[in-house]
């Protein structure tokens, strides 16, 4: 391909509202422009390394024996109704009428259009295990969005969908969609880490999140630093969740001998801060007490749209509101406004406590279970209660793990220390279990002849985020460094100046590398060469080959060579130049791939 026949708009300027790197240089290396807020279009260059990213998917998808279908983007509401969908996703959800005034949905993901085409088809157990997949464009309406198409409203993804008989068939299908995603990532020259991850709003009973380090990343990942425990801050432990797991007996011996419980004035005292001047000791002999509101609560049954919480946890510690909101199977939950607990407390903001505490069902942090001899609200202003001790002197409704891990805690694994990074969400796969095919009612007959519910697992994979995050990793201050997987071509050819022996020369060689399979972008335009250079830079074809009068004009003739991450530059037989480079890229292709 000629750099003349294609459509490659550079830019030596950086956006104003470019504030990461992929964006920069998607933007300056002319392979996609903003049409709207969130909304961005591939020009030429960008469309033919994000056909190498889909195509890698396919090809990963298709080995392990998943089948692509194409549903429609737009699906009707009736569906998105029927698993409850409908309200919880709140204004994400992009829905739209007919002119019949008819509701539907613009798909943010896929389980319902899924579930709907096989509970159509499916009538018997020799059907499964079924695996589906798309690789199709979704919308969400995204609050802020962000990070050019790292965060867009529009965007593609690859997301699979398995049906299973029993939860022997949905491991192994988990299990094989996370191999085919660690190649994806590995072919497409990512270094990606793999975390344990809160299911959210997809539901079900484990999901795993492959992710990219990222300074400006969405998501808070805790890892070990002496073995390979890692989790997304909203699912990870730590050691102290387990050990006060066997510290319970010692606990309520430790309550036996701790003096009755007893009211405390504590004038203008609400904060665990001001406690702990006021009383001289420190947060973690606090028991601290919010108020939290949740919507569509599956836990109770029947399901409720709206129930108040009181959630214990120590005092030093943060209630980790994703645990809360997967313990409880719920939509979403957040703190109480401050009307709803005057109401059930009958005291101000502040004051609340489990002791007596009756009008809601109360939880407790595992943390809470260890302490023998606390200091709590009273359920009135300006007061406290003292020598507190759970399970003595109050008991939970539930007691689970709630509190947010943070840096410096210890692994839940091996007892060593924990740090944080930031990272970007690249890949989730999910354990639906019955979610979706319960309230879909979906079945077939089993070897018996009785009806049986599939379960189902889902898989997602962000097209976009993929590439962008494939250019935060590889990059200098010069511009993108391109994988050989999946670089726009391979190899970009330089005239110094691109007429008379020079453009034989060039031209002969394009030729001859394509004749070899090799994808070859030459520079015909008429610039200095100065520019063009800075624009394969910036562009980052692997291999950049400059065909120029001086080094022609040797005995042989010969052609510089350069491969985009390295600095030295090599003198190479214009003769022998594309076998050697076919060579080369064959054997790079062969690497990333095997």
């Amino acid at each position: 391909m000629k750099f003349s026949q294609t459509f490659i708009p550079t830019l030596r300027e950086v956006p104003a509202d470019a504030v990461i790197v992929s964006h920069r240089l998607m933007f300056r290396a002319g392979m996609i422009r903003r049409l709207g807020n969130g909304l961005f279009a591939y020009l030429p260059l960008g469309l033919r390394s994000f056909r190498k990213v889909e195509a890698i998917i396919r090809e990963e998808m298709d080995a392990i024996g998943s089948l692509e279908i194409k549903p429609t983007v737009v699906v009707p509401a009736e569906l998105w109704k029927e698993s409850g969908r409908w309200d919880s996703m709140g204004e994400a959800l992009l829905r739209v009428k007919n002119r019949l005034g008819q509701d539907f949905v613009v798909s943010p993901t896929a389980e319902e259009a899924f579930t709907s085409l096989v509970r159509d088809e499916l009538s018997s157990y020799r059907q499964l295990p079924l695996s589906l997949y798309q690789i199709n464009t979704k919308y969400r309406d995204e609050i802020r969005p962000r990070y050019g198409v790292m965060r867009g409203r529009e965007f593609v993804m690859k997301d699979a969908y398995t049906f299973d008989m029993d939860d022997e068939g949905l491991d192994k299908s988990y299990n094989d969609m996370g191999r085919a995603y660690r190649r994806i990532f590995k072919r497409c020259g990512l270094s990606v880490i793999s975390v344990k991850a809160d299911s959210g709003a997809m539901g079900g009973s484990g999901s795993e999140e492959f992710m990219v380090e990222s300074e400006i990343g969405d998501n808070t990942l805790l890892l070990c630093k002496s073995c390979d425990y890692a989790a997304n801050v909203e699912k990870a432990e730590c050691e102290s969740d387990f050990t006060l797991r066997l510290a319970l007996d010692e606990a309520k011996a430790a309550a036996a001998s701790t003096p009755p419980f007893e009211k405390i004035d504590t004038p203008e005292v609400r904060t665990i801060d001001e406690l702990c001047a006021f009383l001289k000791t420190g947060p973690e002999a606090f028991i601290k007490t919010l108020i939290y509101r949740a919507v569509n609560v599956e836990l109770e049954s029947p399901a409720i749209p709206e129930a108040f919480y009181a959630v214990c946890i120590r005092g030093d510690l943060e209630i980790n509101e994703a645990k809360l909101a997967a313990l409880l199977k719920a939509a979403e939950v957040s703190l109480a406004p401050e009307a709803d607990v005057v109401r059930l407390t009958g005291a101000p903001v502040g004051f609340a406590g489990p002791v007596g505490f009756k009008a809601v069902p109360v939880i407790v942090d595992l943390t809470v279970t260890d302490i023998s001899d606390g200091v709590t609200g009273a359920l009135a202003k300006d007061l406290h209660y003292r020598h507190v001790a759970y399970g003595r002197d109050f008991q939970a409704w539930k007691t689970a793990d709630l509190r947010t891990v943070k840096a410096g805690d210890r692994c839940p694994l091996c007892g060593g220390e924990l740090y944080e990074k930031k990272g970007n969400e690249l890949g989730h796969i999910f354990k639906l279990g019955y979610k979706y095919s319960k309230p879909m009612n979906i079945s077939y007959l089993d070897e018996s002849g009785k009806s049986q519910i599939p379960i189902m697992g889902s898989y997602g994979i962000g097209l976009d985020r993929t590439l962008a995050s494939i250019i935060e990793e590889h990059n200098d201050g010069d511009g993108i460094i391109w994988p050989i997987t999946v670089a726009p071509y391979h190899v970009i050819i330089v005239p110094v100046k691109y007429d008379g022996a020079v453009k034989e020369a060039a031209d002969k060689l394009a030729a001859e590398l394509e004749r070899e399979g090799i994808e070859v972008l030459l520079d015909d335009r008429e610039e200095r060469p100065g520019v063009k250079f800075n624009d394969a830079d910036l562009i980052g074809i692997p291999y950049r080959v400059v065909v120029g009068d001086k080094n022609l004009s040797g005995n042989p003739p010969k052609v510089e060579v350069k491969r985009r991450d390295e600095k030295e530059k090599s003198l190479v037989e214009l003769g022998k130049a594309a076998s050697e480079l076919a060579g080369k890229i064959r054997t790079e292709l062969a690497v990333l791939n095997g």
